[in-house]
């Protein structure tokens, strides 16, 4: 007589297979945490902290995570509103520019 223990995926087979628990960990996130520390006779020398999230693109959102959105190297959108920024900076400067070299020549004059 062997005893089976339910699965906790819901699964009536013997085991979760692999798409269900991706399903799972995407659907409610996983969070791993952990610090590297290097040390030299007490001395700390280096202190490495890594924290891992998986998790869904709409479970991030809910958690309040959106960085991607504000990476100019992940997001389209994200480089455009930088490039923007840099070309008002930029015209902002060429004007102010201009605005010296016409007082300095009505100096002059």
């Amino acid at each position: 007589m062997s005893s089976q223990v339910p699965s906790p995926y819901g699964s009536s087979g013997g085991g979760a297979n692999l798409a269900d628990i991706l399903e799972r960990v995407l659907d409610k996130g996983v969070v791993i945490a952990g610090d590297i520390r290097i040390n030299l006779l007490d001395i700390e020398l280096l202190t490495i902290k890594l924290r891992l999230i998986v998790a869904s693109v709409e479970r991030a959102e809910e958690m309040g995570i959106d960085w991607w959105r504000d990476d100019p190297s992940l997001s389209s959108g994200a480089r455009r509103r930088e490039l923007a920024r840099e070309n008002e900076r930029l015209r902002e400067r060429i004007a102010a520019l201009e605005e010296q070299e016409q007082e300095s020549r009505e100096e002059i004059t």
